[in-house]
């Protein structure tokens, strides 16, 4: 997260690897998630690169990152309603310690890439990504994972919504 940023402000994929595992069932210290910017979708294409995405999980929320919302589910953060109710983070709180653990365990790495969404495909079907979902229902985490993280959003159903 320093200033200036030496992600590039372009396309292209990213890896996290994390010093210390988020979980007991997975190794520490290699790649366990991958990401593209911008993201292709049916009728667009994001505007998203890799600065803003790195950035976007670093300094977002469980409600807007895919893995935030892993990683603070597997580190066994509360995940909660937040506003109108249909968001759900870890709260102030939550969001700051995950922020913290990931500056102390998170490392991310990139690669320039035009069209990231080929070789994410190509990377999820072919590595152990346990912390993927998308493209991902062969990797022998995929199930827990889904499991943990449907169950940290049924818990926060039931709480009240957090102002």
């Amino acid at each position: 997260m320093a200033r200036p940023s030496p992600v590039p402000a372009v396309a292209g994929v990213y890896g996290w690897h994390f010093e210390q595992s988020p979980h007991p069932d997975l190794d520490a210290g290699r790649l366990l998630y991958v990401g593209i910017a911008p993201r292709y979708m049916a009728n667009r294409t994001s505007t998203q690169n890799l600065r803003k995405r790195v950035r976007y999980h670093y300094r977002g929320n469980a409600a807007v990152s895919t893995l935030r919302l892993t990683l603070g589910t597997l580190l066994g953060l509360e995940l909660i309603r937040v506003g109108s109710g249909k968001r759900m983070t870890f709260g102030k709180v939550g969001e700051a310690a995950l922020s913290q653990w990931m500056a102390d365990n998170a490392r991310v790495c990139w690669v320039e890439q035009n069209e990231p969404w080929t070789l994410e495909s190509q990377l999820i079907s072919r590595l152990d990504l346990p912390l993927n979902l998308d493209q991902n229902s062969h990797n022998a985490f995929h199930g827990q994972l889904k499991g943990l993280r449907a169950q940290a959003r049924l818990r926060a159903r039931e709480l009240p919504v957090s102002s």
